[in-house]
């Protein structure tokens, strides 16, 4: 997988991580006095990318300061500003300028996750589907505890941010080249391609339950520095 490529969509404002954001775009903001997007690039190395391409807008300079070519993470940066925002849609299409020419996947995710599964086996899956799009799902967790009732209302028990019977988008995408023209020029591939896709069978979901967590509030940034605290320890105890 070592000629992978991917776009990395890192131009949002995060207002509600303010006012860690306020010099920064969310992407960089810190988790163990790391930038979340390198996690990310760290990640998506280890997965065999070669090539990374930075969609970026607000404060794009912090991105570019700390990453540059990327020769210190063993991968190519490159970066596609936006003049004005274009939306996640419009963002990967510009983005895709950047890339090298080829007929692979290229890989496409949100600039704002953590995560650590296998992106080989969502590939490989992809192309088995001969799918246009494969998209990541991971299980739905409540962020609210849910209340266990009996039928004359007693209660019978809590649960603390129970797992729902649902899936939601990951933010992560195994791409085909020919998708590059359904992505608008501006908007969100989420309302304008994929729902195209849907509905002529060439959107495939691509199921994981390893660690996954968006980072828009406080909150999240607590559970991933936790997440990576925990990790630590255990390597440590290992040792």
């Amino acid at each position: 997988m070592g000629d992978l490529q991917a776009i990395i969509l890192a131009g949002g404002k995060g207002e509600r991580l303010r006012p860690f954001t306020d010099d920064r775009p969310k992407p960089m903001v810190l988790i163990l006095e790391k930038p979340i997007l390198e996690y990310q690039v760290r990640w998506l190395v280890s997965q065999g990318v070669a090539r990374i391409v930075f969609s970026c807008g607000y404060r794009h300079e912090v991105i570019q300061q700390y990453f540059g070519n990327g020769e210190k993470y063993g991968v190519e940066i490159r970066y596609a500003v936006e003049e004005e925002p274009l939306g996640r849609g419009g963002g990967i299409k510009l983005a895709w300028n950047d890339l090298a020419h080829g007929d692979g996947p290229v890989i496409a995710t949100n600039g704002d996750i953590v995560t650590s599964f296998d992106l080989g086996a969502m590939i490989a899956a992809h192309r088995k589907a001969d799918a246009l799009v494969t998209d990541l799902v991971v299980p739905y967790v409540s962020q609210y505890g849910i209340v266990d009732l009996q039928d004359d209302d007693r209660v019978t028990g809590f649960r603390s941010e129970p797992r729902l019977p649902y899936w939601v988008n990951a933010g992560v995408y195994v791409m085909e080249p020919s998708i590059r023209e359904l992505l608008p020029d501006k908007g969100d591939h989420e309302v304008t391609t994929f729902p195209k896709l849907a509905e002529q069978g060439k959107l495939l979901a691509y199921k994981s339950e390893k660690f996954w967590r968006a980072v828009d509030t406080v909150k999240d940034l607590t559970t991933v520095r936790d997440h990576f605290t925990k990790q630590l320890l255990e390597r440590f105890l290992e040792v």
